[in-house]
């Protein structure tokens, strides 16, 4: 059975940091590309950040310079650190594995930053 666990969200302060984990099992997951989504109340799950299985990485504009996604094979893990975070961060993220078959989906961690 698959799963996708992530952990990490919190309330935080604008300007904070954050850093999410994504814990998969049942996948061989140093063949996945992984990624993280988000979606904020109202608007479509958007990407995030991609890794791909050699740890070539690519950000949505809105979040470059600022998000730092990372992997370990060896703990079947894919991380999200985040910083300087705004109100517009505010959402559920989600984890995303994309397998040579179906791509998978963690249940979300919220995220909300607020003063």
């Amino acid at each position: 059975q698959v799963q996708l666990v992530e952990s990490g969200g919190v309330l935080v302060q604008p300007g904070g940091s954050l850093r999410l984990s994504c814990v998969t099992s049942g996948i061989i997951f140093s063949t996945c590309d992984m990624g993280w989504f988000r979606q904020a109340p109202g608007k479509q799950r958007e990407l995030v950040a991609v890794i791909n299985r050699s740890g070539r990485t690519n950000y949505a504009d809105s979040v470059k310079g600022r998000f730092t996604i990372s992997r370990d094979n060896a703990k079947n893990s894919v991380f999200l650190q985040m910083n300087s975070l705004k109100s517009e961060d505010t959402a559920v993220y989600y984890c995303n594995a994309a397998t040579i078959g179906p791509n998978y989906w963690g249940k979300g961690t919220l995220v909300t930053v607020s003063s």
